[in-house]
């Protein structure tokens, strides 16, 4: 009688050369519960089930918490994702799910419901970098997006500028040296004391603000795409703490306006001149941060004006999503990457 890994490797064999197979995806990674199913890079259904109200009452995502709500709901968002594409479980050709970066708790409980839906189904199944997740999130878009291109990623825990040549080849131009920008956002948000998630929040607020506070921008003049954003933040901080110690008032829609203003700056600045110095006229932006109004209007301002081609996912597929993780699956086997095997383990620092 054969293995489980016999029998996933040679039904792989027989499908990673083809375009039309079923993925079954997974995203686990925080604080949302995501099921898809793909077919190279089209969504035949996506399903989420958003944990934001629950962690709300405490100014962010408790992963106790987390892990335990995706256990609870993975069954009914599973069922949702096959109804909705009117399939069955049978007809699925091979199960995707991210394997890091995030939550260890939450990424586990994908994991492990990924790997026991393989075994049981006697399918292959590969495990996705969250990150790189965000990237196909583009193609989903822009199916006829082609490389090489220049690549932003802005989210919670990462803020970087790729030189992507193909989906397993790309180079890291510019990184923070710090804080995320979405991390920043959000301890901003809890500054100025408002509600999580902070990130959509301030961007809310400083539509109703002018620039009127001074911050400073770091790493001006020089010759790098390096951010830091521990800087701003701490900025905002010693701005509401003086006028706190003064007992003067603060104008929180202006200084979410200074901000956003510096933050998303710093962003749009640095991958403009990243394209420009590398002569690539293609950018794509990736991450929850892509979701920021600033960001994108920005962005379709001096991209227009320096005739660069940019790919932006629509807002619904900025945050986690399943869909992305499909599709990631899909390039990744395109380009020669091998299933995974039940050995496979979360990273959450992957």
């Amino acid at each position: 009688m054969k293995r489980y890994s016999e029998i996933s490797l040679e039904k792989f064999n027989r499908l990673k050369d083809r375009n039309d197979y079923l993925i079954l995806a997974f995203e686990s990674s925080c604080d949302e519960t995501a099921v898809a199913i793909t077919k190279g890079r089209e969504v035949l259904s996506s399903i989420i089930f958003s944990q934001i109200d629950i962690h709300k009452a405490y100014g962010g995502v408790v992963p106790e918490i987390a892990s335990r709500n995706h256990v609870e709901v993975i069954d009914k968002v599973l069922d949702e994702a096959l109804e909705k594409a009117n399939l069955k479980l049978k007809d699925i050709d091979l199960i995707a799910v991210t394997k890091g970066a995030g939550l260890l708790g939450a990424l586990l409980v994908g994991v492990c419901y990924a790997k026991a839906l393989a075994y049981a189904l006697q399918i292959p199944f590969i495990g996705i970098n969250h990150i790189k997740g965000h990237l196909a999130a583009n193609f989903i878009k822009y199916p006829e997006l082609e490389y090489p291109f220049i690549c932003l990623i802005a989210s919670g825990g990462h803020t970087e500028i790729l030189k992507v040549d193909s989906f397993q080849k790309a180079k890291i131009l510019g990184e923070t040296v710090d804080d995320a920008v979405g991390e920043a956002f959000d301890k901003v948000a809890r500054v100025l004391g408002l509600p999580y998630p902070g990130g959509p929040e301030i961007d809310k607020l400083a539509k109703e603000g002018k620039p009127t506070y001074k911050l400073t921008r770091p790493f001006k003049g020089k010759d790098h795409f390096n951010f830091s954003y521990s800087g701003l933040k701490t900025g905002v901080i010693n701005i509401v703490h003086n006028a706190n110690q003064k007992g003067e008032e603060i104008n929180k829609a202006d200084l979410a306006r200074s901000f956003q203003d510096e933050a998303i700056g710093f962003l749009v600045d640095n991958t403009i001149r990243a394209a420009l110095e590398n002569n690539i006229k293609k950018i794509v932006i990736a991450g929850g941060v892509a979701a920021n109004s600033y960001l994108r209007s920005e962005f379709e301002r001096v991209c227009k004006k320096e005739k660069i081609d940019l790919y932006i996912p629509p807002i619904a597929l900025c945050t986690d999503n399943a869909a992305m993780i499909g599709v990631a699956a899909f390039e990744e086997i395109k380009e020669g990457a091998n299933l995974d095997d039940l050995s496979l383990d979360a990273d959450p620092s992957l």
